[in-house]
Formats: C-alpha cells, sequence, structure tokens
C-alpha cells in the first residue's frame, strides 16, 4: 500500500525514528503501517536486533559513519541500550539470529 501525505489532526509516533509527530505536522500515513515524518521516508526501518521495534536511524550518534548493509542486523535501539543489562540482552538475541558467530 502507498503512503499519504496528510496533516497530522493528532499527535502520533513516526514508526521509522520513534519519535513524536505533532498535531499540523505534515506526515505520511500508510493503512495498516501508521504514520512516519516526510524526513524519515528515504531512511530505511531497520529494526533493533533485541526488541525488533524500531532502531531509531534518523537519531543515531553514528548515522553519519554507518553502513547499514553492514551493521543494520546488529543495531539496538536506544530503549533497548538504556536497559538495566543492554549487553546481556543484546548478546542472547545476537547469539540466537547469528548462531554461527560463536559469541
Amino acid at each position: 500500500m502507498s503512503w499519504i501525505k496528510i496533516t497530522m489532526k493528532y499527535e502520533g509516533t513516526c514508526i521509522v525514528c520513534n519519535q513524536k509527530i505533532a498535531a499540523n505536522e505534515t506526515g505520511l500515513w500508510s493503512k495498516g503501517q501508521g504514520v512516519k515524518h516526510e524526513r524519515c521516508t528515504e531512511a530505511p526501518a531497520i529494526l533493533c536486533a533485541v526488541c525488533g521495534g524500531p532502531a531509531g536511524c534518523t537519531t543515531c550518534e553514528f548515522a553519519e559513519d554507518c553502513d547499514l548493509e553492514r551493521v543494520s542486523p546488529a543495531c539496538i535501539c536506544k530503549k533497548c541500550a538504556d536497559d538495566n543489562s543492554p549487553f546481556s540482552s543484546y548478546r542472547k538475541s545476537v547469539q540466537k539470529k547469528f548462531p554461527g558467530l560463536g559469541i
């Protein structure tokens, strides 16, 4: 389904960067998928290796230096990174997804 440009009637959350889209701001909407910022249309929807939610590439501190094709399966979102034991959660998830790495 295609994305439709709309003026937001209510505040929403971008499915790409996980940031708020304010009421009266222009966004893109697709039935069954949600809304996203116009600026996030070119950003790929990279998912967090731990929780499976959006990794937030557009707000990532490493965005300028990142090679998305090489590291995207190993990205982690801010919420998971701020967890009590992010390394443990990350390690378990990566071991499950990539058993050949031997970590």
